[in-house]
């Protein structure tokens, strides 16, 4: 799972040979918050800003909105929060530079920032959905999670007994596809974080920590 993040930094996009965004967004992202995400429009990729944790169509009280910031793979295409947004194929990329997990070191949690060795900003796998609450529209995304409990190295994260999840990072070349992708394809890019390309350290000792 993913419950908080370092966006992209508005200085780093062109990294990703992208333009600025004209909106603003805070630099940690925490549910409810609202976050930049890529989509496709017309078949060229937009930013939007999103909140991080799914509002299905039928909510009638934010509220009542708990834990939708992470769809299971398994899950998301009957889960009620998810299924509609899974079913109209509204996937998009999250542009991120850290994500951040809970690493438990003597039975005590410590957050731990997850970033490329290359330090290159990474896009993470999400869906996003469109509702309308008390005439208000509200534009909302989650990420999407994989089993990881034999992955070499997101196993590290989260309490010994629980299941380890693991985000879905989507490649460079891969991008264009998963935003144009059909849910009976979406299975295609469910792949493993490169163990080999990704590293961790403390949150205090973090470069990029605010």
């Amino acid at each position: 799972m993913c419950s908080n993040y370092e966006p992209i930094a508005k200085d780093r996009i062109h990294l990703l040979d992208l333009f600025e965004p004209t909106f603003e967004y805070k630099d940690h992202i925490y549910p409810n918050y609202e976050a930049p995400l890529l989509f496709s429009k017309k078949e060229q990729m937009e930013w939007r800003l999103a909140r991080f944790g799914l509002v299905a169509p039928w909510v009638e009280d934010l509220k009542k909105v708990r834990n939708t910031y992470n769809a299971r793979t398994e899950t998301v295409a009957t889960k009620p929060s998810f299924r509609n947004a899974w079913k109209r194929n509204q996937f998009c990329l999250i542009p991120a530079d850290v994500i951040f997990e809970p690493k438990y070191i003597n039975d005590k949690p410590e957050w731990w920032g997850i970033y490329r060795k290359d330090e290159m900003p990474f896009t993470i796998a999400g869906i996003y959905e469109y509702a309308e609450l008390n005439g208000e529209a509200i534009r909302s995304m989650s990420m999407l999670t994989i089993n990881s409990d034999h992955h070499p190295f997101m196993k590290q994260f989260h309490a010994p007994n629980d299941e380890k999840r693991s985000i879905i990072v989507i490649p460079p070349d891969l991008r264009d596809d998963w935003l144009h992708c059909k849910h009976e394809e979406a299975s295609e890019f469910f792949l493993d974080i490169p163990a080999d390309e990704f590293t961790a350290q403390p949150k205090n000792k973090l470069k990029y920590t605010d």
